[in-house]
């Protein structure tokens, strides 16, 4: 399964009136796949709940929508992010329990909506996620996430991604084209076509090729990560400064990349080899997001859906003056 990136489609919620608005857009969203009007109406439905919780409990919030490519029948994925004091996530999944004397139909309802639903509640906020498929292609759903968005919405973005998941390997790219706007985005764009092209070959030889490809373009900071499951080992080889960790057991590994420009100038590019991956978080992020986190000041985080995670560290450290990516995937086997 090969997956392009794509840029997420952010939604304020500040006011009621925005809640129609959400719900119109992702079932037009949906509607665009190709979901039917039943599959369509569940996308709508949870847009509207969604819209209306970030209301009720935080005051405001966002909704990121995103389409998920398939071998079969692509998906649509919605999540909400607010910055609230937080909630009790348990007490709101169950029927009938409301914060903002409502009817209290919310969380429950969406968790049977959704073939995915997944959340992560503390005192800096809440995330929550629902990713829908049409029920007419049965495909398990595939275990990353990605939270990316140009700066202060710009229709171009310099950062960019690409992913590759068999049933026992795993290879991913990101891209931080130098500076921003349409430019970073060719320079980006030009990586990710070419790297598609043999997403598997050596990582040296990728790194030659794709420093061939975007000589003419700005360039840009490029991050390459292979993962074999079936044995446990992941390469990385990386130039410019895409930060990427391993994340086990509340152990963080990080990856070193070396100084340059791909498409530019660099001195060398050399792979590094990790042991015993499989079942481990692997993180990539552009510059546009602060490296201090860590996973471990937040309890339980990491064993939360890979787009939840994706999101609250978006949240959370983002810097807010450049393009920002962060690719989070869970390394296990995807079958079907």
């Amino acid at each position: 399964m090969s997956i392009s990136g794509s840029v997420a489609q952010v939604l304020p919620i500040d006011d009621d009136s925005q809640v129609g608005h959400a719900r119109r857009t992702a079932q037009k969203l949906a509607e665009g796949q190709g979901f039917d009007a039943s599959d369509a109406g569940r996308v709508a439905l949870v847009a509207t709940e969604l819209a209306s919780n970030l209301l009720k409990h935080a005051g405001r919030g966002e909704l990121h929508l995103r389409v998920l490519p398939r071998s079969n029948g692509a998906g649509v994925e919605i999540v909400a992010v607010d910055r609230a004091a937080g909630f009790d996530l348990d007490a709101c999944l169950t029927d009938g329990y409301s914060t903002g004397g409502t009817q209290g139909i919310g969380l429950g309802a969406i968790s049977r909506q959704a073939e995915v639903f997944d959340a992560y509640a503390d005192a800096r906020g809440a995330v929550l996620l629902a990713r829908f498929y049409p029920r007419s292609a049965k495909k398990p759903d595939l275990p990353f996430g990605v939270s990316q968005h140009a700066l202060h919405g710009d229709p171009a973005c310099g950062d960019g991604w690409h992913l590759v998941l068999g049933e026992n390997a795993v290879s991913a790219l990101v891209v931080d084209g130098l500076g921003h706007g349409e430019e970073a985005q060719q320079a980006a764009e030009v990586c990710t076509q070419t790297f598609a092209q043999g997403p598997f070959n050596d990582p040296l030889l990728l790194i030659d090729d794709l420093h061939r490809a975007m000589h003419g373009t700005r360039g840009g900071a490029v991050a390459i990560a292979q993962a074999r499951l079936d044995s446990g080992q992941l390469r990385f080889v990386g130039i410019g400064n895409i930060t990427a960790n391993l994340i086990s057991a509340g152990k963080s590994r990080g990856m070193a990349s070396h100084p340059g420009i791909v498409g530019g100038q660099f001195r060398k590019a050399q792979p590094f080899d990790f042991e015993q991956v499989t079942g481990q978080l692997l993180i990539l992020h552009s510059d546009g997001l602060q490296s201090r986190w860590n996973l471990n000041d937040y309890p339980g985080l990491a064993y939360r859906h890979p787009a939840v995670i994706a999101a609250v560290l978006h949240r959370d450290f983002c810097r807010g003056r450049d393009d920002v990516t962060v690719l989070v995937i869970a390394l296990e086997a995807v079958h079907g």
